[in-house]
């Protein structure tokens, strides 16, 4: 099993959720992250004085699958989230050694 973790734009978020549902992703969970890397950060003005908006907002997508399901996982969300613009964000992928259903007492994939 893997576990992928995406940093995507916020507003990605619903496109990405509906179209990794519709090739069987059955559960992630979303946070609302800050963060940056070459994007930097941007400047606002506020009541007439500007300042540095260092940390921009993102989404994070955890998401655990079965060793087949990884590139289909990778590529719904590289084609549904990718604007071509600096800032899409990242996807990382790394080994589950054990997942724990916590009512049923299920391990593995039959937890996930």
């Amino acid at each position: 099993m893997k576990k992928i973790e995406a940093i995507i734009k916020p507003f990605k978020l619903d496109d990405v959720r509906e179209a990794l549902s519709e090739i069987g992703i059955a559960g992630m969970t979303v946070s609302e992250v800050k963060g940056f890397g070459r994007q930097k950060g941007h400047t606002e003005l506020y009541r007439g004085a500007e300042y540095m908006v260092d940390f921009l907002p993102k989404v994070k997508l955890d998401i655990v699958v079965a060793d087949d399901q990884v590139d289909r996982c990778i590529d719904t969300i590289l084609e549904t989230a990718q604007t071509g613009k600096i800032g899409d964000g990242k996807i990382f992928v790394t080994n589950v050694e054990r997942v724990i259903r916590i009512r049923t007492g299920e391990e593995n994939e039959d937890a996930v």
